[in-house]
């Protein structure tokens, strides 16, 4: 799955402290476990790695841009509750969504097309 996958959903399996979560920091971010589901075939698990995933992206909320390797997206819609930044885009013909918790700087994100979805979990702490 080597597409925008590879700048958004961007993060190799990595052991860094997450920290607390407001908005108003540049985060950088790390993914840890990573799916693929394909329309008509079963759920697969991988290694983010395996997915086409860069080691890193940056999220910054304040600025609404997600800055990957290559190119940087805007965040076209955000909302925010006592528990979490819920942040959406598009990107090369994908929808993604990003589910941020505000207390421990947990991270789930989808990336998704006409038959393909992604989900991966991992951590973002202030840079």
């Amino acid at each position: 799955m080597g597409r925008w996958l590879s700048v958004l959903i961007s993060r190799a399996a990595c052991g860094f402290a997450r920290g607390a979560v407001d908005g108003s920091q540049l985060l950088i971010c790390a993914n840890m476990q990573a799916g693929d589901c394909n329309s008509g075939q079963t759920r697969s698990k991988a290694r983010p790695e395996d997915l086409g995933a860069r080691a890193f992206i940056r999220i910054d909320v304040a600025n609404k841009a997600i800055d990957g390797a290559k190119r940087t997206t805007p965040i076209v819609g955000m909302s925010s509750d006592v528990n979490e930044i819920l942040l959406q885009g598009t990107e090369l013909g994908y929808a993604w969504s990003i589910a941020l918790s505000k207390g421990g700087g947990a991270l789930a994100d989808t990336l998704v097309d006409h038959d393909n979805v992604t989900v991966s979990f991992g951590a973002c702490t202030p840079q």
